[in-house]
């Protein structure tokens, strides 16, 4: 059995899955901090679904990219359980977790977060009878060159993430934009892509950030760093 937590953009989630089979899951889209909101719905998912902490096998977590104080917010929680459940943790994409909310539905999935500066943080994946691929890594790219990119892609793309619609906005007639239920990551997809994945210990788990945090680059930027 997996816990999945996101909280790596505005919308936070958590889940249960278990051998496959989603068992519970909370999902909330406002502005709250995560601080507030993130074990709450951790707690109430636990005791809707008759569940202990003990009783996990693993918890997943979105490790990014995505809001800097999110990830950080969700990253600190999972160690936190982990520890004191002395459960071994995985850390999921935040990409891959949007991802897998197409398993069911075949085309190129473009998963994109808005990264502001005209950019987005993004991977391509294929999902095909069941199966996602991932068709390239993790990147912080500027929107119209990935629109140059997907030109050239054949078949139906469908956009997802908080990003889509910058990317939509440009042609529309080129791309799906996924529906709302789908567009943004949850839990559930967070469990779905730790299936497979290598188990960390807590120590080890860290965000993945892909990009310098606007403070940091200001201090660089003062320093003639870059």
């Amino acid at each position: 059995m997996i816990l999945g937590i996101d909280s790596s953009a505005i919308s936070a989630g958590c889940a249960l899955v278990e051998d496959g089979k989603l068992i519970a899951e909370q999902y909330l889209n406002t502005h709250h901090t995560h601080s507030e909101t993130l074990l709450p719905m951790i707690r109430s998912v636990l005791r809707t679904a008759g569940v202990e902490l003990s009783d996990l096998e693993k918890i997943a977590v979105s490790a990014g990219p995505g809001s800097f104080t999110g990830l950080r917010i969700g990253i600190s929680t999972v160690k936190g359980l982990c520890d004191a459940a002395n459960l071994p943790c995985i850390a999921v994409s935040t990409l891959d977790a949007i991802a897998y909310n197409f398993v069911q539905i075949d085309g190129i999935i473009c998963a994109c977060m808005d990264a502001r500066r005209k950019q987005v943080y993004n991977a391509l994946f294929k999902s095909e009878n069941g199966v996602i691929t991932r068709l390239c890594e993790d990147r912080a790219i500027a929107v119209n060159d990935l629109d140059a990119e997907l030109s050239a892609l054949d078949g139906k793309v469908i956009l997802a993430g908080d990003g889509a619609e910058l990317v939509y906005g440009l042609t529309e007639e080129k791309y799906a934009l996924a529906p709302p239920v789908l567009r943004f990551q949850r839990g559930s997809g967070v469990c779905f892509a730790a299936e497979n994945a290598p188990e960390i210990s807590p120590s080890a788990l860290m965000p993945t950030y892909l990009r310098l945090s606007q403070a940091e680059r200001e201090r660089l930027a003062r320093d003639n760093v870059i």
